[in-house]
């Protein structure tokens, strides 16, 4: 059977897409939208969309730049690059503890913090020689368990019994919706795999990104809605709020507990090819700062492998899953409004999207970003302004060296 590069890039987008948000974040954004939790999923496609578009277009006008770094470096200059490195490598890392947390919490209920370790430290060193053996069977599993899933949670009806009161403080408004919004935005950020590929994949042609983008981000966005819709309808606002695995829960809510090991497995799946292409992600921002001598020269490549796995580990051991979601979240859409501002600067003859999509794209990602939840902003802040700070120190005391050596 023949696939077509359309096809193949819409697959191997979903392999590094649905993970962490879609097995965790349905719980704090219907606590946090409410009802308006579609409109919020919907308004984070768009976001992704956008995001989608800009990094696809200035990986064509800068095929070797490692990434949105490279990208803002090169037409922001260096200092919002170094911000941009940050944020992304804040929001893989928040992104990979949540990753982390969530399949300890479906996989390995009962040791949660060991079952999540051990699954970065193993990621990170078997995780470069399995990125490329990573196509349509895990896709296919995941998507296999999660409509289950949907079809069990509404073959029966939800429970009777009463359920605490929602804190209506928490839920709904345009507050929450924009809340939600970020939180859902992380579900889509997978495109990278086909936008901006690592070295090593298939890069994919103009051609076959205008439809395979549009087709990925509408399918993950099919999925985001129709499971959401399941544990919402099985557990209600309150309970899916307070829900640490919510799938889990929706399934035994659902008198199917028999098929919990059935989830386990499909969650583990999720959380290791997604976390195979965050840890990835992460390697590559931090070659590229390396590279423009933004941090040390190394003589060998493993240093960066260690780095990106401590930096997960950091995250997962220092924050519960849900919180480490969100800071993921927050990171993550800086890192965007970064790639869509320097998007909004390429040349005419680079672009193959309107600037218009580059300015929506930025528009949303700092709006996403900065509603995030309070605890989650004030971490990210707090990494921005302390890793942009190292990066440009080392620079500035590199500077004497490098004019003792070209006067």
């Amino acid at each position: 059977m023949t696939v077509t590069p359309r096809a193949r890039a819409v697959v191997l987008g979903l392999g590094a897409t649905l993970g962490a948000g879609i097995l965790l974040g349905p719980a704090p954004a219907a606590a946090a939208a409410g009802p308006w939790f579609p409109l919020a999923a919907a308004l984070a496609a768009v976001a992704a969309l956008c995001s989608a578009f800009s990094t696809a277009d200035q990986r064509r006008a800068y095929p070797d730049a490692p990434g949105g770094y490279g990208y803002t470096r090169n037409q922001l200059g260096p200092w919002p690059g170094r911000l941009a490195a940050s944020a992304h490598l804040i929001g893989r890392s928040g992104l990979a503890a949540a990753l982390a947390g969530v399949v300890g919490a479906y996989a390995f209920p009962d040791d949660r913090v060991l079952g999540g370790a051990l699954l970065i430290a193993l990621t990170a060193v078997v995780g470069p020689r399995l990125r490329t053996r990573i196509g349509w069977a895990p896709v296919l599993v995941v998507l296999v368990v999660l409509a289950l899933v949907v079809l069990v949670c509404f073959s029966v009806a939800p429970p009777g019994d009463p359920v605490p009161p929602a804190d209506p403080a928490r839920g709904g408004g345009l507050d929450g919706l924009m809340s939600a919004a970020g939180l859902m935005f992380v579900v889509f950020t997978g495109f990278e795999r086909v936008t901006a590929p690592l070295p090593g994949d298939q890069p994919f042609t103009t051609r076959a990104l205008h439809v395979a983008l549009p087709v990925l981000v509408g399918v993950v966005l099919v999925v985001v809605l129709a499971v959401g819709a399941a544990v919402l309808h099985q557990l209600g606002a309150a309970r899916l709020a307070l829900s640490p695995a919510p799938l889990r829960d929706a399934l035994i809510a659902a008198d199917g507990r028999a098929l919990v090991p059935v989830l386990a497995v499909g969650a583990a799946v999720a959380g290791v090819t997604t976390l195979v292409f965050v840890l990835a992600g992460a390697r590559r921002t931090l070659a590229g700062l390396v590279e423009n001598g933004d941090l040390p020269a190394l003589r060998a490549q493993w240093p960066l492998d260690v780095l990106t796995a401590v930096f997960a580990l950091t995250a997962f051991l220092l924050l519960t899953p849900t919180t480490a979601l969100a800071v993921g979240a927050c990171g993550t859409a800086f890192y965007y409004g970064f790639t869509n501002a320097s998007a909004r600067i390429l040349l005419q003859e680079d672009r193959t999207w309107s600037m218009r999509t580059a300015c929506l794209g930025l528009g949303l990602s700092v709006l996403l970003a900065m509603n995030a939840p309070v605890d989650a902003l004030l971490i990210t802040g707090v990494g921005l302004a302390i890793g942009t700070g190292l990066l440009g120190l080392h620079r500035v005391r590199q500077q004497p060296v490098d004019h003792q050596h070209h006067p």
